[in-house]
């Protein structure tokens, strides 16, 4: 009996730990680094949202754009094929964790709470957010004083980190949350809010074209930060690579050269839709 039951009970446990197990290709998936699973593959797959010059779709409906540059001369070093996975804003670090594509490269800023989400690699660019305000709805006002009234209504777009941090710099006021940053803009011109906030350079575009409706309270940034590709947590060779990826375009200035031609100059507005 006493050789029976330690039969049983080895049978059992046996029977679990092959029950738990992952098998076959996902037992090999689990423990082959991403960077791996992407050259077998021969695609990267890239989480991103349309912000304006991040990434944008030109006239022929083709995306462009800083991050497109970034993400396209990753996958030709890697020598593997882009697939740009165009993700809701507010739902792109869960698209990530549930493995819809490899990478956000989205001009995601770095944040305690994110890191907390996924491993974020090096800098790849610097950037801030800008504010754009209704010239007649906030004509006599001072920033920042006059714009932290319950009278006062800002907007953003929903999921990006200005929202949180308007709501903590003008806790008095409302702030309005849409899902794409050209309908917070035109809020903002119609009159319906009095200012928004943005990624830089939206907010000066807007201003400059629509120089008789918008003005920018300040000529700083509203908030600086600096963004990162994120992976999913764990992954340390992918993130060794993406290290060093970043390091080496950073230091050859490419980074800074396409993110100079996207930033600074307007060079490329003549390829978008009117």
């Amino acid at each position: 009996m006493r050789i029976l039951k330690t039969i049983a009970v080895t049978l059992g446990l046996a029977f679990a730990a092959a029950t738990l197990a992952p098998s076959g290709a996902s037992a090999q998936q689990a423990s082959t680094p991403l960077i791996d699973q992407i050259k077998q593959r021969g695609k990267l797959q890239v989480g991103m949202a349309s912000f304006v010059p991040w990434a944008m779709r030109d006239k022929q409906g083709n995306w462009i754009g800083f991050e497109i540059d970034v993400a396209t001369k990753l996958a030709k070093d890697l020598e593997v094929e882009l697939e740009l996975v165009p993700t809701a804003w507010d739902g792109i670090i869960p698209a990530l964790l549930s493995s819809r594509f490899d990478v956000i490269i989205g001009g995601l800023s770095m944040t305690p709470k994110r890191a907390l989400q996924v491993n974020f690699t090096v800098p790849y660019s610097r950037s801030g957010t800008g504010i754009a305000a209704n010239k007649k709805l906030t004509e006599g006002m001072k920033w920042p004083a006059d714009y932290n009234r319950a009278d006062v209504t800002f907007a953003c777009r929903r999921g990006t980190v200005i929202c949180s941090e308007m709501e903590r710099a003008f806790p008095k006021a409302t702030v309005r949350q849409f899902d794409d940053t050209a309908v917070a803009i035109q809020e903002v011109v119609n009159g319906n809010a009095h200012a928004m906030g943005s990624s830089e350079p939206a907010p000066t575009f807007a201003v400059i074209q629509n120089p008789d409706r918008l003005v920018k309270p300040l000529n700083d940034y509203f908030t600086a930060s600096t963004e990162g590709f994120a992976i999913r947590r764990g992954d340390v060779d992918t993130l060794a690579f993406l290290n060093s990826w970043v390091t080496f375009n950073r230091e050859s200035g490419w980074l800074q050269s396409r993110h100079d031609y996207w930033f600074k100059t307007r060079d490329w507005a003549g390829q978008l839709a009117q």
